[in-house]
């Protein structure tokens, strides 16, 4: 998947469903994020679940399939994280959209996926369905203004940056994009709301995203938005390892660590390019 040999991994992931005990189906002994749910059966012409098990970005990344998977689906249901569903209201590819409920989870119905597995169901690439379109106001922010994010999630410690590394990114108008608040120089220095609606805004209403890899790096990318992602030596799959480009988000420019833990040297190299920029303005 990271090199983009996406008929090799559909393979190995084949191979690795076909070996699997069918009675650890979406297993509730497990966590959500461990499980795994689609057998191999088809979904053409019937009626489709879509459970979304993983993080936000996850969800926001693979949301393009639904609508291809909607043209060979009878009807599609998604059961998605609460957080993410003003965005997705109307959506095309969904006809049903419900709050994933942890206590109270939607049976099955004909043929079920968690929407991660979508990729190998539907044998598609990113580039057989690229971001779609959300419905999303623009936040009005001063011209060239920078929206940052230093922290990941707490399961990966190791994809944050101590938000003082960031002071080079504020020499112009910036916005935090981080729950609390901060001692940077931004324009919000009581943070981000917990809103997604709100924060969707203000990523569509800035000139450049700024971002470790965590959940803002795909809303930026779905809402095709310029973003950096400043990501580490040795980065998760869908990130590549060499270039600075993915066919996951046209729009997003990779910055990797380039020895195991040297963000000094991420952050050097990404700000001076931001100086470069003539007046920061939707930076490529």
């Amino acid at each position: 998947m990271r090199r983009g040999d996406f008929p090799a991994a559909w393979a190995i992931a084949a191979r690795a469903m076909a070996a699997r005990d069918p009675a650890t189906r979406d297993d509730p002994n497990l966590p959500y994020h461990l499980r795994w749910v689609w057998d191999g059966r088809p979904f053409e012409g019937r009626e489709v679940l879509v459970r979304c098990y993983h993080g936000l970005g996850d969800t926001l990344m693979f949301s393009r399939f639904l609508p291809v998977l909607a043209a060979r689906a009878a009807r599609v249901t998604v059961e998605m994280q609460p957080h993410l569903l003003p965005l997705f209201r109307g959506f095309p590819g969904i006809d049903r959209l419900v709050p994933f409920d942890v206590a109270h989870p939607l049976p099955p119905q004909d043929c079920a996926l968690e929407i991660m597995e979508l990729p190998l169901a539907l044998r598609a690439t990113p580039g057989d369905a690229p971001p779609p379109a959300l419905p999303v106001a623009p936040a009005p922010l001063p011209p060239g203004t920078v929206a940052l994010c230093w922290g990941a999630g707490d399961w990966d410690a190791g994809r944050s940056i101590p938000q003082a590394m960031f002071a080079p990114f504020c020499a112009g108008p910036a916005l935090s994009l981080m729950p609390g608040p901060t001692a940077l120089p931004v324009l919000n220095p009581q943070g981000c709301p917990l809103d997604i609606v709100r924060t969707a805004e203000l990523v569509a209403g800035a000139a450049l995203v700024v971002t470790v890899d965590t959940m803002i790096a795909h809303l930026a990318g779905i809402l095709g938005r310029p973003v950096w992602l400043l990501v580490k030596h040795d980065p998760d799959w869908r990130w590549p390892v060499e270039g600075a480009r993915t066919p996951w988000y046209p729009r997003m420019r990779v910055w990797r660590q380039p020895a195991p833990g040297d963000w000094a040297a991420v952050i050097d190299r990404a700000a001076a390019a931001l100086d470069r920029q003539p007046a920061r303005e939707d930076c490529p």
